[in-house]
């Protein structure tokens, strides 16, 4: 059975080191923590990707759903990744590619993916992407990546993900699908801090014109109030939107400056930056105790230090990246 990472097994893969559990925030978002480990998976250093969190907005009712760029993947690690059309069933298109040597990044249906037993699993559908290692259509096996690890899916979980309880005049829904060229080299750890480097000044450039901590805290109280009059399990997508993605983007920001740094010259920038983190952590605690007593006024000062911070890390980078 052909893979496009020989070898990998659900049973003894080690998560990165990005993924450790002590961290604030293990788990950020299903699209960059399956590239973390995949990048692993592949023997390359995922933090030299992570400059695009310098670019992180307030979009008004959420945090940006912070994504690596494709473009950067391919300047960094020569990593070529586009669209995959699906006009056949989906197994057929994944395992031409995976004999091809390519990752195919398949949205899918999270309530039928095992390791999200602690959330969506068998509860409620959600979207959420793959990426697909070993398939194995006849075994109903499929081994793939998915938010902090790797994991395998079979039986009848495989064949939700893959529609088979679909009747033959029933449509079939065409999941958006990336596929990922792999390098035949990987990149040395010059390349790869050069460039880094240089893509962390253009992000920064890039950054939003306004503080996005600034403007939700603007916000923050009144959303509450009205999360507060949805139902419990509401509080848990708007605290994923908002809190997680905010603190997750920058405790990863940190790593990436400690990673790209020598001899602690981004120390005060991250620090900043795991701040933001640490406060958007806090606040999440915070937020849930404001629902449970409905009393918000005190959320309107909360993210005061984590303003700062943002202010503080932006200021800091820019004299050291001219």
């Amino acid at each position: 059975m052909a893979e496009v990472f020989p070898g990998l097994d659900p049973a003894t893969h080690r998560p990165h080191a990005l993924h450790a559990s002590e961290r604030m925030w293990p788990e950020t978002n299903c699209y960059v923590d399956l590239w973390i480990e995949v990048l692993h998976a592949h023997g390359v250093a995922p933090e030299a990707m992570l400059g695009f969190t310098l670019t992180q907005d307030f979009e008004g009712d959420q945090f940006t759903f912070f994504k690596v760029p494709l473009e950067d993947l391919e300047t960094l690690y020569g990593i070529r990744a586009t669209e995959l059309a699906i006009f056949d069933v989906v197994e057929s298109h994944v395992l031409e590619q995976i004999r091809r040597g390519r990752l195919c990044l398949v949205e899918m249906d999270s309530f039928y993916l095992p390791d999200t037993h602690a959330t969506g699993y068998r509860r409620e559908h959600g979207k959420t992407t793959v990426g697909i290692n070993r398939l194995d259509p006849d075994a109903r096996v499929m081994d793939y990546f998915h938010n902090a690890g790797f994991f395998r899916v079979e039986g009848e979980d495989f064949d939700g993900l893959f529609q088979k309880h679909l009747k033959a005049e029933d449509p079939p829904f065409l999941p958006y699908t990336e596929f990922a060229k792999l390098p035949a080299e990987r990149p040395g750890a010059a390349h790869l801090k050069g460039e880094a480097r240089r893509l962390l000044a253009v992000h920064l450039a890039r950054r939003p014109q306004e503080n996005p901590v600034r403007a939700f805290a603007a916000v923050f109280p009144a959303q509450v109030e009205r999360v507060a009059e949805r139902p419990f399990d509401f509080f848990h997508k708007y605290a994923f939107n908002t809190l997680r993605q905010l603190g997750a983007n920058f405790e990863l920001c940190a790593a990436h400056l400690d990673w790209l740094g020598e001899g602690g010259e981004f120390a005060d920038a991250s620090a900043a930056a795991l701040k933001i983190a640490e406060v958007s952590k806090t606040v999440q605690f915070q937020l849930a105790r404001a629902i449970a007593r409905r009393k918000f006024d005190p959320l309107a000062t909360a993210l005061a230090p984590a303003i700062d911070a943002w202010d503080s890390l932006m200021e800091t980078l820019g004299p050291r990246l001219r």
